[in-house]
């Protein structure tokens, strides 16, 4: 098991890759992320942004992640599809929105297949509901 992000999150999967956005102006950012996936939360995969103001968390559905690197996917905040970088290599766009703003980020593709591979085996797909456990979530949520 790893630690991954500020070292708060408990996962079974962590793995630091750089993503790509741009700006307003068109300038390019690379912003150091770490990919996490957890058992204890088998639905979802953590993006944690690391950043000098701290670290950003967005967490989303591993199914969406899945299926957008195939065709495009995703309703509401978060859209996942395959695209081609500037230098033709395969990656995959990753948009998020807020109410505080939009941000689309270009991953290798190969990273995140690799992340998902890693993450398959620890839960495969479809036994996600047999890892979940409801009375812990229950008693968590009675105890807050």
């Amino acid at each position: 098991m790893n630690l991954s992000g500020s070292g708060h999150t408990l996962s079974d999967v962590a793995l630091d890759i750089t993503v790509e956005c741009m700006d307003d102006r068109g300038i390019r950012h690379e912003i150091d992320t770490v990919l996490s996936y957890a058992s204890s939360d088998p639905f979802a995969v953590a993006m944690t942004f690391v950043t000098s103001d701290g670290n950003l968390v967005w967490t989303f559905g591993r199914d969406l992640l899945m299926r957008g690197t195939e065709a495009p996917a995703g309703d509401g905040d978060v859209h996942v599809s395959p695209a081609i970088g500037l230098s033709g290599r395969a990656m995959v766009s990753i948009e998020l929105s807020s109410p505080d703003g939009h941000l689309v980020l270009l991953a290798r593709a190969a990273d995140v297949l690799d992340f998902i591979t890693r993450t398959v085996a620890v839960v495969a797909p479809g036994t996600e509901s047999d890892a979940f456990d409801a009375d812990l979530l229950i008693s968590q949520l009675l105890a807050s």
